[in-house]
This record gives C-alpha cells, structure tokens and sequence, in this order.
C-alpha cells in the first residue's frame, strides 16, 4: 500500500476507494488564517457547538495584518476571543505565517489536515496529508464533521539523485509545473519518494508540497523517516514523531521520474507558475531586462535555510541601487535564528528591507512593485495584479536566483555565479516558538465564560433560499480559460479588509475583470432572474477564499457553465448553493452570448447525469454536472449550512 492510501484508510468514514468516487475523512487538524478565518468562525459559531471536535485547531492570522482603521484590529479580536471560547489555539499577528507556524509546532505524520487556505497541502512535506478548503468546509470539520473529496488517484514522483550547484527545491516544483501545467495535478495525490528524497531536508519537502497547489493537486505527500524525525527534534518535539513509508509492493496510479542532479535554475514568468523556462534562457531571450523589485518571502520559501542562504549569496556585497529588496521571515523562530548567527545583519547591511513575519507582499499587502515594473519573487502565484500593481511582471524563483537578481538589478546566467552557498543545518539551539501562541482555557467552564467580540464590520450570515424548481436565468459574464479566484474577488489591503462583511465585499466581485459586473448581476437578481456565469478550462484556480464563491451568491449568481473547474472553488460554489455545470461538448461554449438568456429545469438533474440547458438563440446545449448524490443534496438545500442544519434537525 502506498503512504496516500494508508492515510486514507485509517481516516475513512464512509465510501470507496476507489478513483473518483467519493470518500468522507475524518479530519484531525484544522487551521484559519484571518482571511479566510472570520467567515470560518463566523459559520461555526452558527452551528450552536460548545467547542471544537478536533485534536487540534489553530487559528492564524498572517494575511491582513495590517491595523490600517479598525476593522482589521476589530477582526483579529474577534478570532482571538473566539479561539478562546470554542477551543482552538491562537496565533496572533506577527508571529508568522500559518504553513511555516504549522510545520514548525503542530504538523504530524500521518494525519490529515484541512485548513482554510490553498497552501496547507505544505505539510505534505512532513507526511500528513493535508489539503485546501473553503472556509465553511473547515468549519464543518471543527464541528466533527467528515471531509467529502473525490477518491484521489496518487502519482508517484520517483526521485534520483541529489540538488547540485544553484539548484534548489523550488527548481523541482517548478520543472513539474512546466511539465504538467497548473490543472497537471487536478484529482491526484503527488507521493514522493525514491533514493533523492533522503537527500532533502524537511523545510525543502514543504517548499514543494506546498507549490503542489499551483498543479491543482489534493495533496503531495512525503515520507516520515529519519529527516523527518532530526526536523521535529529540532523543533523540541521528537515524540510527535512516527515512521510512515509505503510498502514495497506499493501501486501508484501513474510515475514521474525526476533526476534531481539534472535540474537548474528556473523561472515561471508572468501570469502563470506554469510558464517555467531556464533562468540561462530567460536572460538570452531578455538579457536587457531590469528588475525593479525582489521579493523574497511568502510560505513557500520563507524557512530558515532559505534566508539563510540569501543572507550567504547578499553577504559583505550591496543590492543594485535601482532594485528595491524585501524579505519576509516564516516566523518569529526564524527571525530569532537568523538573529542569533548574524544573517539578519547580512540582510540588512546588503540593503534588504525586512518586513514582519507574515504573508505581506504575497498577497498584494504593502510591497508592490513599481507601475510596469518587474517583480522577481519566492512566491508561489504570480496571477496578473496580485502584486497590487496591475500592469506589473512577476517572476517566480528560488531564493538564491532572487539574491543573485537583487546584486544585479537583472537576470544573470547561472554559469557565471560563481559557488554555490552551503545548504544550512539547523543550529543545535533552535528558539521555542510555541511561546507566541495563545492556548484556549482547559477549563470548559472558563471557556465557555469567555465574551466573542464582534466589531461593527462582521455581519451576521446571510441564509440563501433552497434551489427553485426552474431557472430562468441570463449571462452576466463570458470568460475564458484560466479564471483564478484573484479575478473573481481580488486580493489586497482595501478588499481583504471586508472579509467578514459579505454585502461590502461583494462590491469588488470581478471588478479588476469588468467594473460593471456587479451593477449587471444585481439588475438581474432584482428582476427575479438567476444570473449565471459562462466559463473556459479550470474555472476558480488558485486560492481557496471562499468569498470568491459567496460573494457571488450573494449577487445572485445561481450557476456557472464552464468547460472544467478547479477543485476547491467547485466545492465552494456546491457549499453555496451554486450549479457547476460542464459543457459535454467544449465546443458549445461558443454558442453561448454574452448576455444570452438560460432556461432549465432543476427537476431534469441526476448526480452525474446530463441535461439540456435552452439557450437564447442557440436551441438546447447539453450541459452535464459531476455532483455526488451528497453534493446534489446540498445544492437543493441552497448551500452546506442549510444541510447540515436540515440533517441535525431531523436527529432530534
């Protein structure tokens, strides 16, 4: 058996295992971000439960930390206390940024975790399968409830050798990206294994489960062995240790062999992370090409080897007068540690800016680059405007490449960088950084006493209405392929900052794809119409805000009809009630106006099934759904709180 289905098995609750089918986990750790975390809270609270049902939860805030105005601040008291009162540990702003914190102080071999952001699945690199979700599905969790997911098929990347010279493990992510594209990894598990896996430390297997997002992948998953059990050593917790490895008859539905000695330097240009060239062919192509900005930072490569060794290449040297430089520490553990042995002056005396310890510029919070400026960055997404500058460039690369473009103000062939800086061990002193949390009371009784503080932005949950028997519906929107949930609710400081107000963030749904989107869904919602979006390939890739889905059911959005969907923004729009219908025939998606009027009976639905959707103009277009019979329930109850609510009621 492989490490994937072992995890699956000794979780499972319901179904079987079997590719595509669904399966119902149970789920041992949960985890917010402020972002995401207040709608979260906000939908746990509505369940009437005392505390949290898992062996642990964790309450992050890393991503608005900004205290611009009271709502952030009255935001960041609301989950503090709420950690409080219902159980779950909290970490407050600056303290680091939630998969960094996590892999640090809380993830285990073995266990699955579910979190409220895109980029849980960096746990992987510590053997716990751990996977993105929409907000409301990690609430469900915290109430005990199960996780539903199609039966994952599990590739096996076959690793050989070992990372030489300017290679880092961000190269490898990156050469799978270019090889299988950002829907590459859609309804698979990555297990990674073979002779090369010994040869990368803990924080390099995060780096690359974490960028197992970017494929559209459920999870990537490294083994527990002994690296893993020097890491959690380390990290003064050597009894959270437990062996996981497959079998040595273990079966995998399909194998990628990767030659880590053969990899080098890469980069994804702009506005996709599967657009990966050689960082030697990029600065053939573009050799006058200047950088204006480096970023280095964001969950992805933020660890302490990694800055340890951008503090290596930066040391005793000045960056380019003409780049502005900013770096951004996982956690308080490795700020501290990079304090301790002097990186942090090598940093700062290069001319690096060093920003808190949270997701900062990787989300477009503060750090943008220059207008029409390029911007070479750690990150993991480089998505047209999340920079927070809509016409800027942004590079993805290893935190080395990032150095060597901030000495030169551009990009440099590798063949003339010299040595290559030593892969950093772990001091034998590594700071305590669980002292940063706040723990809930062990009393029930004092935790039950503690008061949920609300600011005058957190809006009570609006209850949509079940699905109607007909839709008669219009078009509100035509787009293409390639949909990211930055395109239906960006990201930034101005917006972030109403993530617990549904109605005002409702304001800015698509605004950076077509201002008058809101005003057009709205004049159809009031006329008694169901609005609906027309979609190309991989609708709603990218992060899990499930506001990008929720935000439009609020306007009236009822369907979206699209040639294919990413995996965690189509269980938001079935947690809110919203159709995802797929065209049988691709083709049919040019037959379907801009603003074309849609008809259908919802009674013509089965799981699975097809129908024939009328459209304006066009006659009948076959349309087909791949809803579970539990998916389909939900849908007809108008969104997952409904039915859950509709379930507890008809126990009692």
């Amino acid at each position: 058996m492989n490490m994937t289905h072992k995890i699956l098995r000794a979780h499972l609750v319901e179904g079987d295992m079997i590719p595509g089918r669904e399966i119902s986990l149970r789920v041992d750790q949960t985890l917010t971000q402020d972002a995401t975390g207040t709608m979260a809270w906000l939908q746990f609270e509505a369940l009437g439960l005392p505390c949290v049902r898992t062996e642990l939860s964790v309450s992050y805030v890393d991503h608005n930390t900004l205290q611009m105005g009271f709502r952030n601040p009255d935001d960041h008291r609301f989950l503090r206390t709420a950690a409080a009162r219902f159980g779950a540990v909290y970490s407050p702003p600056g303290a680091g940024i939630c998969h960094q914190l996590h892999l640090e102080n809380f993830a285990r071999p073995g266990r699955v975790l579910l979190g409220s952001d895109s980029h849980t699945p960096m746990a992987g690199g510590m053997g716990s399968l751990a996977m993105g979700a929409g907000g409301l599905s990690v609430a469900l969790a915290m109430a005990g409830e199960p996780y539903s997911i199609p039966m994952p098929r599990v590739t096996h990347v076959r690793l050989s050798g070992r990372l030489t010279g300017w290679a880092q493990a961000k190269d490898v992510i990156l050469h799978l990206l270019g090889l299988l594209t950002t829907q590459g990894g859609v309804g698979r598990v990555f297990e990674y294994g073979g002779p090369g896996v010994d040869t990368l430390s803990v924080p390099e297997r995060a780096t690359i489960a974490n960028m197992g997002a970017e494929l559209g992948a459920t999870g990537s998953v490294f083994p527990s062995d002994e690296r893993t059990r020097e890491f959690l050593c380390r990290m003064g917790r050597e009894e959270d240790w437990e062996p996981l490895a497959p079998d040595d008859d273990a079966v995998y539905d399909d194998v990628i062999d990767v030659d880590l000695s053969a990899l080098v330097p890469l980069v994804a240009r702009p506005h996709m992370p599967d657009r990966v060239i050689s960082v030697a062919r990029l600065c053939a192509e573009e050799p006058d090409m200047h950088v204006d900005q480096v970023a280095i930072g964001s969950c992805t490569n933020s660890s302490y080897a990694d800055l340890e060794q951008v503090a290596a290449v930066l040391r005793g040297k000045r960056v380019h007068p003409a780049t502005d430089v900013c770096v951004s520490p996982g956690s308080r553990q490795v700020l501290a540690m990079l304090a301790a042995d002097g990186a942090l002056t090598d940093l700062l005396d290069a001319g690096a800016r060093v920003l808190e310890c949270a997701c900062g510029p990787c989300i477009g919070m503060g750090s943008s680059p220059v207008s029409g400026g390029v911007s070479v960055r750690t990150f993991n997404r480089n998505f047209e405007g999340r920079s927070g500058t809509r016409d800027a460039g942004v590079y993805l690369v290893s935190p080395v490449t990032a150095a060597q473009c901030a000495l030169n103000g551009r990009f440099t062939d590798p063949a003339v960088w010299g040595e290559a800086p030593a892969r950093p061990e772990f001091p034998e002193r590594v700071p305590d950084g669980r002292r940063h949390f706040l723990f809930p009371p062990e009393d029930p009784t004092e935790a039950s006493a503690v008061t949920v503080v609300r600011g005058p932005n957190i809006v009570a949950l609006e209850q949509f209405p079940p699905l109607e028997d007909h839709i008669d519906g219009k078009v509100v929107l035509k787009v293409g392929d390639g949909i990211t949930t930055d395109h239906i609710m960006p990201a930034g400081a101005e917006i972030t900052s109403l993530r617990s107000n549904v109605p005002a963030i409702a304001r800015h749904v698509f605004s950076r794809v077509d201002p008058e989107f809101v005003h057009r869904a709205e004049t159809v919602r009031n006329s008694g119409r169901a609005a609906i979006i027309v979609a190309g390939q991989n609708y709603g890739q990218g992060s899990s805000r499930e506001h990008a889905a929720l935000a439009p059911r609020h306007l009236g959005v009822r369907a979206v009809v699209a040639q294919s969907f990413a995996r965690i923004h189509r269980a938001n729009l079935i947690n809110f009630g919203i159709l995802p219908l797929i065209f049988v025939d691709p083709d049919d998606y040019g037959r379907v106006g801009a603003e074309a009027r849609l008809s259908f009976s919802t009674g013509d639905l089965t799981p699975g099934g097809e129908m024939v959707m009328n459209v304006e103009g066009a006659g009948g277009v076959r349309v087909r759904n791949d809803l579970s019979a539990a998916e389909w329930r939900v849908i007809r109850a108008g969104g997952l709180l409904n039915d859950v609510r509709g379930r507890n009621a008809g126990r009692h």
